[in-house]
């Protein structure tokens, strides 16, 4: 369970959750809308690539 490849996926898109609450926080609303049009497209590829990877290298 502790594959570094999904961890490092993992860190990185709570790594751009991270910033995009501080980026709502001071007030760029703006850019936080960008950045919230880009997470809708990439958070599902990542979890459905990140979970065929899973899946394709566990050993049953």
């Amino acid at each position: 369970m502790l594959d570094p490849t999904i961890l490092t996926i993992g860190g990185i898109v709570l790594g751009i959750a991270i910033i995009e609450r501080i980026l709502e926080r001071w007030g760029v609303i703006n850019l936080v809308d960008q950045f919230s049009e880009i997470m809708r497209f990439i958070l599902p590829v990542t979890f459905y690539s990140a979970l065929i990877y899973f899946f394709a290298t566990f050993m049953f």
